[in-house]
């Protein structure tokens, strides 16, 4: 009994330093602790403040060319990502040092959990990351070709030219069906409107990103090609029924879940016949949770699309509601692609919000487990890209140098011959050349293989005043010519091929971006379709014209 009484009382007087210890261990728990991943994310989890959590799922874009302290102070809060965009990309060498600022501030944090950094890199006429990237041909030029390996290698190549950069996470591949051919918002940017054909390339897509070290995103969940609608100006609506939703829009996304794809973006879309509440997928419980973890059975991370796009905003009221609505429907990481004040609303109650509903406090901390999961198996996985890149190798690895030996023969299986009369097209059957159109790749590559040429430009983003003074004067020129080559990419290019036919010259379209306003020029002699404005695209169209190898690319959707 008195040993018993003894070891009582030492007991209770170490009590303090068992104490003491535990909350020793506690402060030095870090992302990058020696344990299990598993252990480790519930381990940081329930340490987490409120603060901690609901940083941790969301991510913040800036709007300069480098980050304001505004972001930082965010990140100093637990900010778990931030986005890239298109407006601060011009100097590459500036963004990785601002991306390099921004994970040291991160590893400043108590847990020392690095930030996810994205961007939408998808190829084509989506590049984000601009400077000397590739401008690539784009989806829907490798659903021409339809050959899932060159999806797999455009996404590698893509990929290794931001992760120089410090940019682990890219919003792309976009699975979206080519099946609204008026839709302005995704275009060339489907790979086509066959669902099992996109998502094989999808798929193939992913694979490539993830091989090159970066996460792909697959978007956008459960499918934004069936509107001609832009989710960023309205909320479209899909008026599908079920049984046509599941057999197309549906059927990408599950073949890259199926492949265990590790990120999906969910999309300001409304179907009212799936969800009669006409909610938003990205705000939509039954789409994010009843049908894409729950039947589908998808386990990784859901992303929104940026919330300040009207097409969220207007259904939800309110940023703050959006934002509260989307934690709700199951999303794991909330994108705006500004960055909040700290004490804006979409932050206030939402925090409030946490200190009094247990069941949302709960949907917060199971997204924050489920993102600080994630990184732990992808900053760990030895692949990742790197938290600090180094400024002296970007020049050595952007532009890739494979990787633009890769496109020009990639650009070459997209080609397709739409019409065909003149092809092949020498010098002696084309005569005196007139070249319309905006880009300089365009005026060069038809120059190389055609001496006796004339210019007719246009500026490329051109407009109804321009487009009226093309019609008016093109005419006195293009008289004087044999053939005349012209660019088509839209409505007003298109008037202009079309102004040219009543001066019955040898007319060759060469179709780039969305092909629906050339495929209709039955009077040419000559359509060519490529899809992009990519200088590997026209240089592989202009040698498709003169022969230099045999076009075989194939439309990828119906007429």
């Amino acid at each position: 009994m008195k040993n018993l009484f003894a070891f009582a009382a030492g007991f209770f007087l170490c009590l303090p330093f068992f104490a003491q210890t535990k909350l020793n261990l506690n402060e030095n728990i870090s992302f990058w602790s020696d344990l299990p991943d598993e252990q480790l994310a519930d381990k940081i989890v329930s340490e987490m403040t409120d603060t901690e959590l609901l940083s941790q799922i969301l991510m913040f874009g800036w709007a300069g060319a480098e980050p304001e302290k505004l972001l930082f102070d965010w990140v100093d809060r637990g900010l778990g990502s931030v986005k890239v965009f298109g407006w601060n990309t011009d100097d590459i060498n500036l963004v990785a040092k601002s991306i390099t600022r921004l994970q040291k501030k991160s590893a400043e944090g108590r847990f020392k959990i690095p930030l996810f950094v994205a961007t939408d890199q998808e190829g084509g006429w989506i590049r984000h990351v601009k400077g000397e990237t590739a401008i690539t041909p784009g989806n829907m030029a490798i659903g021409s070709g339809g050959y899932p390996a060159d999806a797999w290698y455009s996404a590698f190549y893509i990929s290794r030219e931001i992760k120089v950069l410090g940019i682990n996470m890219n919003f792309a591949p976009t699975v979206d069906l080519f099946t609204d051919h008026d839709s302005t918002i995704i275009g060339t940017r489907s790979f086509g409107d066959d669902p099992e054909k996109t998502g094989i390339l999808g798929s193939a897509w992913a694979n490539g990103s993830i091989a090159a070290g970066i996460i792909p995103t697959v978007k956008h969940f459960p499918g934004h090609g069936d509107t001609s609608y832009d989710s960023h100006i309205h909320l479209p609506t899909i008026d599908v029924d079920f049984d046509t939703f599941t057999k197309r829009e549906l059927v990408p996304f599950m073949y890259l879940i199926r492949q265990k794809v590790p990120a999906v973006m969910s999309g300001h879309l409304s179907f009212p016949k799936i969800d009669p509440s006409g909610t938003p997928a990205s705000l939509s419980k039954y789409f994010l949770t009843d049908l894409l973890r729950g039947q589908l059975g998808y386990t990784g991370l859901i992303i929104t699309d940026d919330m300040t796009m009207n097409g969220a905003t207007t259904f939800a009221g309110s940023l703050s509601a959006a934002f509260r609505m989307a934690i709700e429907a199951g999303n794991d990481i909330i994108i705006s692609s500004t960055t909040a004040k700290l004490g804006e609303a979409l932050w206030t109650t939402n925090l409030s919000k946490m200190s009094y509903d247990q069941s949302f406090r709960q949907r917060v901390s199971d997204s924050a487990r489920r993102v600080i999961l994630a990184k732990l198996k992808y900053f760990k996985s030895g692949n990742a890209a790197p938290l600090y890149p180094e400024i002296s190798q970007i020049s050595k690895h952007i532009p890739d140098r494979d990787g633009q030996k890769f496109f020009l023969e990639q650009a070459c299986r997209s080609i397709a011959v739409a019409k065909k009369t003149l092809v092949p097209l020498n010098e002696d059957k084309a005569g005196k050349v007139l070249l319309v159109g905006s880009l300089p790749s365009f005026f060069e590559e038809g120059k190389k293989r055609f001496s006796d040429t004339g210019d007719f430009k246009f500026t490329y983003e051109i407009g109804p005043n321009e487009t009226q003074w093309v019609c008016d004067n093109i005419g006195k020129i293009a008289i004087a010519y044999d053939t005349l080559i012209v660019m088509v990419y839209n409505e007003r290019t298109a008037r202009i091929a079309e102004w040219l036919r009543q001066y019955g010259k040898k007319t060759v379209v060469f179709s780039i971006m969305t092909p629906t306003n050339a495929l209709t020029m039955d009077w040419a002699d000559d359509i060519l379709v490529g899809y992009s404005y990519s200088d590997y695209t026209l240089k592989a169209m202009f040698g498709a014209l003169a022969g230099e190898y045999k076009a075989e690319g194939e439309l990828p959707f119906k007429e």
